[in-house]
């Protein structure tokens, strides 16, 4: 087991029981999501993990070894850690903020820029941001930094303690998304602690709700959907979500059209323009010769651009949003429909195109979830009332 936590407790001076017993066990590779109300404990039992906190009982194991056996300090340098209001060294640039701890490692300094260079590709931003500093970055941008540091001496635990808290729900998202595909690609065991059911949702392969200090219940989103252990589950986790899980179909993938009217940037406004014709659509999606999504073309940038502009990559919307062909329905809907976009992007985890998802599809999703069982009922009821009278 990489990460074992045993009979775990805390009790603070005054006898108040932080945590009470707490016992799980941790895979390698598993995004885990501890969640609940506040004063429930999940931040205290993380903190315990890095020995920030010492618990008063119990026994924690990282690959076997007990925690309590090794040096707090070089305990700390082997697990990542990512916290809400970032941490980042606001007089050193972003270059020495991502290698501070292969620095304490004693990493050479070629292998420490290497890493840098490699951390910052790793989340999208160029490359000359490295020699900037903090300040001179935005919340968001900021943020991924935080999340690289805690990878860049490639730990295989990380710790996040509500790390996007502060952010706006569209920057939060688009670090979701992010810090979900480096999990996956990277194989990092990720403890993550949220008070957001839908962060944890979205993120989590496994769910720990806790309360009072107490595990509540430990599952799989779609076990915690659809089997809530009491009514403390049920009401963290509220109605409306419950009703947002369709059985039959579980990713987006499932759902997607795979026809989609698609040009690269090289390519002409008029070769863009009579392609719009020819579909009968308003937009283009924008792809390079190797099919990855590089942005949006609609048919105003089309029209504002056609006398000032020569080719396609001129005018286009780099910043487009686009969900993932293995992502659960569940944790997608309410995000495209709030939008209000008439049809999404589908990628695969290289980022190549491989379909739409249309808002009138989900839109039926979402009939088929609240009413499609109470019509079936109303047929049969309306059959059985013809079978009484005949």
């Amino acid at each position: 087991m990489f990460l074992s936590l045993e009979h775990l407790n805390k009790t603070y001076n005054g006898g108040k029981v932080a945590v009470d017993d707490f016992n799980l066990e941790i895979e390698k590779g598993e995004f885990v999501c501890f969640i609940g109300t506040s004063g429930s404990g999940k931040t205290t039992t993380m903190r315990m993990i890095n020995r920030m906190l010492q618990q008063t009982s119990g026994t924690i194991k990282l690959d076997g070894q007990d925690i309590s056996e090794l040096d707090p300090v070089k305990l700390r340098r082997k697990i990542g850690y990512v916290i809400q209001n970032i941490g980042l060294m606001p007089h050193m640039t972003i270059r020495q903020n991502i290698t501070i701890v292969p620095k304490l490692l004693k990493w050479s300094q070629d292998k420490m820029d290497e890493r840098a260079k490699e951390m910052i590709k790793l989340v999208e931003l160029p490359e000359e941001f490295l020699d900037r500093y903090p300040s001179e970055l935005s919340g968001g941008q900021q943020q991924r930094i935080g999340v690289v540091r805690a990878l860049a001496a490639d730990q295989d635990l990380i710790l996040m303690d509500e790390p996007f808290g502060a952010l706006d729900p569209i920057t939060r998202e688009a670090l979701q998304d992010l810090v979900k595909d480096l999990q996956t690609r990277l194989g990092k065991t990720i403890v993550f602690v949220t008070h957001d059911m839908d962060e944890a949702l979205n993120l989590a392969t496994t769910i720990v709700v806790m309360d009072a200090g107490k595990i509540m219940q430990v599952a799989t989103p779609d076990e915690i959907l659809r089997h809530p252990a009491n009514e403390f589950v049920e009401n963290l986790i509220g109605k409306e979500r419950l009703i947002q899980a369709k059985p039959s179909i579980t990713t987006v993938g499932q759902v997607m059209l795979t026809k989609v009217a698609a040009i690269t940037p090289d390519r002409l406004l008029k070769d863009a323009l009579k392609e719009m014709h020819e579909r009968r659509v308003d937009s283009l999606l924008v792809v390079d010769q190797g099919g990855t999504l590089k942005g949006r073309l609609d048919i105003e940038d089309v029209d504002y651009n056609f006398r000032t502009a020569t080719s396609v990559g001129d005018v286009m919307h780099h910043d487009v949003f686009y969900v993932y062909s293995d992502s659960v329905i569940r944790d997608t809907v309410e995000r495209i429909l709030k939008r209000g976009f008439k049809n999404i992007p589908v990628v695969d985890r290289d980022r190549k195109l491989v379909g739409i998802v249309t808002r009138a599809t989900l839109v039926d999703m979402v009939y088929d979830a609240l009413w499609g069982d109470e019509e079936v009922k109303d047929e049969s009821s309306d059959a059985e009332k013809d079978g009484e009278a005949k």
